[in-house]
């Protein structure tokens, strides 16, 4: 089963593991939301993001790093 838009936490490791280099305060909406979309394993319609879940994406981002 892939991961969906709700899985924040799983994606911010994804994202974390495929972009270490990339400070998550200084990426654009539009780019997280394509740089999920491209994950291998996600596995959702575009329709279903939002700024909030991008938002709290970007936070467990953040949280990540520690």
């Amino acid at each position: 089963m892939g991961l969906k838009w709700t899985d924040t936490r799983d994606i911010a490791i994804a994202l974390d593991e495929t972009h270490p280099e990339i400070d998550p305060l200084k990426l654009r909406f539009t780019d997280l939301r394509d740089w999920v979309m491209a994950l291998p394993n996600f596995d959702d319609v575009p329709e279903r993001s939002g700024e909030k879940i991008l938002e709290a994406i970007q936070m467990a981002w953040l949280d990540e790093r520690g």
